[in-house]
């Protein structure tokens, strides 16, 4: 049931072939008037959340929608208004867009997003947009040429975000598997984020960090690489285990997180897995993407967008 009290709205991260995403134009006089935004609408009563996405891209855009994959749900409270979203990726769709209701609209790449003004509530809707649906964590190993091997398998089955766990792994290797792996992370578009407890995390250029739960807790602000990244963002990630910790690093801007265990998991079989039911509640209670983690394979990926969650991760599933 929705709360009444809140403006329900639909919203479409709408992707076409060429990887571009679609972006109208609010209309001066309206409430957040000027600024861009991804298309959709309120919903009406008695009408699901999907019902009205397709509804609003066929009004408004000449759009149809043929199936739509639920990307995060967003809760935000303006001076004048609180809205909640309820937000989809669509990629199989029919039609070429049209200016129903004359607003202006464009394609833009993922890159460009941040070039444009967005209301404060759909700011999450980028970062979600720009985020794949499978987390991949490459765990330790003791040479270079296995950490190698292991990478080549994340990219042959289309991995973007690799979190590197290499916990135990000696410096050097790291290093040496870096001076490989980076430039072919870059040219694949894969993102390389390296886990907190790396000794000396500081000093390798990577894409980002993925903060340990206890680091995370220990900081009061988002961690700021002095490391030249080029034009790429600089990722933060962090790990999580209930909802002080989610909160904590939505407080301070974290990117994205992951929430473990889901399930029972190998890699800590003493920790009482949470399952979906209260992964889902959690998730609801942050507006920030949430990969889940724990003994999940990518048969859970359905299942856990369901639940909230941008996708899954995991260490074996994707081996």
């Amino acid at each position: 049931m929705k709360d009444t009290a809140v403006l329900h709205v639909s919203v479409g991260v709408l992707k076409n072939a060429d990887g571009q995403i679609l972006i109208s134009l609010r209309k001066s006089g309206v409430h957040q008037g000027g600024l861009w935004e991804f298309p959709g609408g309120k919903l009406d009563e008695s009408e699901s959340a999907e019902q009205a996405l397709i509804r609003e891209f066929k009004e408004e855009l000449d759009i149809t929608i043929n199936s739509a994959t639920p990307l995060i749900n967003i809760k935000h409270n303006y001076a004048d208004l609180t809205v909640q979203l309820h937000v989809f990726l669509v990629t199989d769709f029919s039609g070429t867009a049209k200016a129903c209701e004359g607003q202006d609209f464009k394609w833009v790449t993922p890159e460009e997003l941040n070039s444009h003004t967005f209301p404060a509530a759909n700011q999450t809707i980028i970062k979600a947009a720009l985020l794949p649906d499978r987390y991949a964590i490459l765990d330790d190993a003791e040479d270079v040429a296995t950490l190698l091997a292991r990478l080549e398998c994340l990219l042959e089955r289309h991995i973007k975000l690799i979190q590197l766990r290499l916990k135990n792994t000696p410096t050097a290797v790291i290093q040496d598997f870096l001076e490989t792996a980076y430039p072919v992370c870059n040219a694949w578009g894969v993102l390389l984020l390296l886990n907190s407890a790396v000794k000396n995390v500081d000093d390798f250029s990577v894409h980002g960090l993925h903060l340990t739960s206890t680091d995370l807790m220990a900081i009061g602000s988002r961690p700021v690489s002095e490391y030249d990244v080029s034009e790429n963002e600089y990722w933060v990630s962090a790990s999580c285990h209930n909802l002080t910790e989610l909160r904590h690093a939505q407080r301070i801007g974290i990117d994205f997180v992951v929430l473990a265990p889901v399930l029972p998991t190998l890699t800590h079989p003493d920790k009482e897995p949470m399952g979906w039911q209260e992964f889902a509640e959690l998730v609801s209670q942050v507006n920030i993407p949430v990969y889940a983690l724990g003994g999940l394979t990518e048969a859970d990926l359905e299942i856990a967008q369901a639940a909230g969650a941008q996708g899954i991760a995991a260490i074996r599933a994707f081996s």
